[in-house]
């Protein structure tokens, strides 16, 4: 299974899990011990641990790096002469190997307040990962797993090739034809997927990653993160302890996993799910962070009222030690949320990815806490407009060019111009107003639109939504040439780079505009929007700029 750089990727669905897969050439078979006893031994600079099924790998025990895996006589791991590891490498660490439980064994690595773990289970085709982070002393915000080179192909969206020409950061490329590609183009949230990774043409090996469960991860449900990224050097697969690209919250401290690197004949990686999902197993190891299924509570959803039912709504449950989510019956109105450590949450209500409701909820270890039906009182759709352009549902879904930047730079030869002719209100369609604006690209956005006398004789209030925005950009209106607002202040989104690395995602926040009725006419009148901010941003694409939610007109 594959996907293309033309549209969303297609998943694989197996036991409630979301897969990715990119196609790989078949690599060259390398020469790897047995994998028929379970078991481990050293070779005097690595423990080697077979796992009683199809794989080999081994653990460097001076500094933790995984620093080989072999699949059916495989090897797969390693490029520019690099190991599998956290961040960039732990360096200097103590690592030590037990078997705490039967069938299974655990590597534990320790530097300084940072402790990561490898477990191996009898017969499976399966390393797990946990990462324990106590605090920021020890750089950790990513384990990657990296893969040998002359094997991936570089055609899909986050896959580049040494010849294409750099546009943005030295992490942006274009090809000669003027499509783009980058590592940031996985054009996955994380509540989209439970795991991705590689296949081969044949479809008789592939490489997984299946996500943790991300309790200890930030950004909430709809976050996208650095997936995976390949070029001639080689490949990578990443599970991310805390992305600060796009991000929106504070970094979490704990036990992150088990995240799994799994191995498979070409399906998807169904013992690797099971083995995440069903952690009865991890209790007897001994994990400094561990929380077993009976210290844990679930929350059960009675419903929610006032829906929109053309909109997809999720339930997030997050506080400064915690977060998760779960998408709500589209039948029904319930949820439920299982697994969740002690403790008082906020609850929001997403309609999209747009918070409409929020309150506190508790959870006792052991028990499920019931939330009676809520009835959604914070959707900004419920007001009935003049006119209304868009959806008010937290993301630019329908604008012009939507579909494409998540998997694409805004400068893609397949986008369709950000500079648009008015919008008519009435007769123009919301496929016709871009999804961004930016300063230096398209600016003076215009709306005409008509009003009744009667509607003119009174103040009107335009509402702008935005996802998110960049160089503290926001709008400022003007009315008929009569009237310009004042700049508003700015909202507070991620101060890193966001609508050219595939994310329109930030802090939504709607901007309020009281138009004098002394400004407004029986008849035509014209609305133009304008990028401000005080910063120059990096110019072009990165100029002050924002993404639309919706826009309307009160």
């Amino acid at each position: 299974m594959s996907y293309d750089d033309r549209q969303l990727p297609r998943r694989a669905v197996l036991a409630g899990a979301v897969g990715l897969v990119l196609a790989l050439a078949a690599p060259a078979t390398a020469s790897a011990a047995s994998a028929a006893n379970f078991g481990y031994t050293d070779d005097g600079t690595n423990y080697v641990v077979s796992t009683g099924a199809d794989l080999v790998f081994k653990v460097n025990h001076s500094n933790g790096d995984l620093s080989s895996f072999v699949y059916k006589g495989t090897e797969y791991q390693g490029y520019d002469g690099k190991n599998s590891h956290i961040q960039s490498g732990l360096g200097a660490s103590t690592v030590t190997i037990s078997q705490p439980a039967t069938g299974v064994l655990l590597i534990k690595v320790v530097n300084g307040t940072l402790i990561h773990y490898y477990a191996a289970r009898s017969g499976e085709n399966n390393i797990y990962l946990f990462t324990y982070k106590a605090d920021t002393s020890v750089a950790a915000s990513r384990y990657i797993a990296r893969l040998k080179p002359g094997i991936f192909p570089t055609t899909y969206p986050d896959t580049w090739s040494d010849s294409d020409t750099v546009i943005e950061s030295a992490d942006v490329f274009a090809k000669a034809d003027g499509t783009t590609r980058s590592k940031h183009f996985s054009n996955l949230r994380t509540i989209d997927y439970d795991y991705f990774g590689f296949t081969n043409s044949a479809s008789t090996a592939a490489i997984w990653v299946v996500r943790s469960n991300k309790e200890k991860d930030s950004g909430g449900p709809f976050i996208r993160q650095l997936l995976r990224h390949g070029n001639e050097s080689g490949a990578g697969l990443y599970e991310h302890l805390y992305y600060a690209e796009g991000q929106t919250e504070d970094e979490r401290f704990g036990l992150h996993g088990p995240y799994v690197l799994a191995f498979t004949d070409g399906s998807a990686p169904a013992t690797a799910v099971s083995g995440r999902n069903t952690t009865t197993w991890v209790d007897a190891l001994g994990l400094t962070g561990w929380t077993g299924a009976s210290g844990r509570g679930r929350i059960v959803g009675n419903g929610l009222a006032g829906r929109d039912t053309s909109q997809p709504y999720v339930v997030g449950v997050a506080n400064a030690d915690a977060q998760y989510w779960a998408t709500v019956n589209a039948s029904t109105g319930k949820y439920t949320v299982p697994g969740l450590l002690p403790g008082t949450y906020t609850l929001t209500v997403y309609k999209g990815e747009l918070a409409v409701h929020t309150q506190d909820v508790t959870v006792t270890a052991g028990a499920a806490t019931t939330v009676h039906t809520i009835t959604i009182t914070g959707d900004p759709s419920t007001a009935t407009p003049i006119w209304r352009i868009g959806d008010w549902n937290g993301t630019p879904a329908g604008f012009r060019n939507a579909s494409l930047v998540t998997y694409a730079h805004p400068s893609d030869s397949r986008a369709a111009a950000w500079a648009a002719d008015p919008y008519v209100i009435g007769s123009s369609t919301p496929g016709a107003w871009p999804a961004y604006q930016f300063k230096e690209i398209n600016q003076g956005l215009l709306v005409s639109f008509t009003l009744t006398a009667a509607q003119a004789a009174a103040d009107r209030t335009l509402r702008v939504g935005i996802t998110t925005a960049k160089a503290n950009g926001r709008p400022q209106t003007t009315v008929n040439g009569t009237w310009t607002s004042a700049i508003p202040a700015a909202a507070a989104e991620p101060s890193t780079r966001t609508l050219t690395v595939g994310s329109y995602r930030g802090n939504n926040h709607t901007y309020e505009y009281v138009i004098p009725a002394a400004n407004l006419v029986a008849g035509t009148n014209t609305l133009r929007i304008d990028a401000a901010s005080g910063s120059a941003g990096g110019g072009g694409y990165l100029s002050p700029s924002y993404a639309f939610d919706a826009l309307d007109l009160l």
